[in-house]
């Protein structure tokens, strides 16, 4: 599974994020998108999001 890009996400998008202190273990946290933090159209590591609930981090994909 490829990680999406920032035409993949848009805000109100449910998606799983990785925050930053998760990275080791990959734990994962799904939450629904406020506003996207990256302005690039990609990112090696995901597209860094804000979610409703304030957790910010990298997303590793959309929730089907």
């Amino acid at each position: 599974m490829s990680i999406p890009t920032r035409s993949q996400i848009q805000p109100g998008t449910r998606v799983f994020i990785i925050e930053k202190q998760n990275q080791p273990s990959g734990q994962l946290t799904e939450g629904i998108v406020l506003r996207i933090l990256t302005s690039s159209p990609t990112h090696p590591h995901g597209i860094k999001v804000q979610l409703v609930d304030g957790k910010v981090g990298r997303v590793q994909s959309i929730v089907a």
